[in-house]
């Protein structure tokens, strides 16, 4: 557990809002069924191995959906030892724009968002950068930030 409850374990992390987030190990060919808080939107991310979500295949490094309104899931290992990282929490109320880091409302805010980064970003090492930095980067760290991508040639539509 490192964020919330499941399975009779709380984490020790302290959170401004009712999360979930969890690794969960199975062992190959096993079954786990989680009681789910129903009022939680959930994704289920495959790490490794093979795993199906009620019967359904999640393919590697994709994000499973488990919707508001779901007690209940059952994942099964079907092959070699499988990690999967559980989040949830709940969901937001309002239609969103995502693209790599940057959560906005409209493209125009994902734009915006992206444009802050890279400038503070791209400040040459030493050079204050005028007025308080938006992101507050970490100081010392050896790979330094990454920059954003390019944004993509097409309008970014909100997700429901």
């Amino acid at each position: 557990m490192f964020l919330g409850s499941l399975l009779g374990s709380t984490s020790t992390v302290a959170t401004h809002s009712p999360l979930l987030g969890a690794e969960i190990r199975l062992e190959p060919r096993s079954t786990l069924t989680l009681d789910l808080d129903a009022d939680f939107e959930h994704g289920i991310l495959l790490d490794s191995g093979e795993v199906r979500i009620d019967g359904q295949a999640l393919p590697s490094d994709h994000l499973g959906y488990v919707p508001t309104g779901t007690p209940q899931v059952s994942l099964t290992a079907t092959g070699s030892d499988t990690r999967l990282i559980l989040i949830g929490g709940q969901p937001l109320g309002e239609r969103i724009v995502m693209w790599w880091n940057f959560i906005g409302r409209t493209h125009e805010d994902v734009e915006t968002y992206r444009q802050r980064w890279q400038r503070e970003i791209d400040v040459a090492e030493g050079e204050a950068l005028p007025g308080r930095p938006w992101y507050g980067l970490p100081s010392g760290d050896p790979e330094g930030p990454l920059p954003a991508p390019p944004l993509p040639g097409v309008r970014i539509r909100p997700r429901s």
